[in-house]
């Protein structure tokens, strides 16, 4: 007499479901990691799109076309005035210049919330570069966040 049996022995039910738990444990860095690698190329671009505008505002100023304060660095008092434009005195019909649409986000920032100018540390220029300090102008902006990059550099230092 054959005896025929349906479904799936207690054994290979733990066997597929072991399986199924070192593939999942194998993927879980390797999204983590993926997901560290977006943030990171966000960051990038985020800072290389703040000092283009912050270059080109002294461009600018150097040109004449921003009204540059005695004695002053030519540089913007703040992140909004990048955002928020500028008169430019060369246009006779009192046209604006913008050098930002929006402040980008510092991606790694802990408050989704917070204003995004208050998601960066600022660097005046009179402020010397291995101490940078917040003054009275901004001249380079730098990642809030302590943590080390992928390639080992810290986030401060990008």
């Amino acid at each position: 007499m054959i005896r025929y049996t349906r479904g799936f022995t207690l054994i290979e039910l733990l066997v597929t479901l072991s399986l199924l738990g070192l593939i999942a444990g194998a993927a879980m860095p390797l999204t983590q990691r993926l997901a560290l690698r977006t943030k990171e190329a966000e960051l990038r671009d985020n800072l290389r799109e703040i000092r283009a505008a912050l270059d080109a505002y002294k461009r600018a100023t150097e040109e004449g076309r921003i009204e540059k304060k005695l004695g002053g660095s030519g540089y913007p008092p703040n992140l909004q005035v990048l955002a928020a434009g500028v008169q430019d005195r060369t246009a006779p019909d009192g046209k604006r210049l913008l050098f930002l649409r929006r402040i980008p986000r510092d991606p790694f920032f802990p408050d989704p919330g917070a204003a995004p100018e208050s998601t960066w540390a600022q660097r005046a220029y009179a402020s010397p570069t291995d101490a940078p300090q917040a003054g009275e102008d901004v001249y380079d902006v730098t990642s809030l966040n302590e943590g080390r990059g992928l390639n080992g550099v810290p986030y401060r230092e990008w």
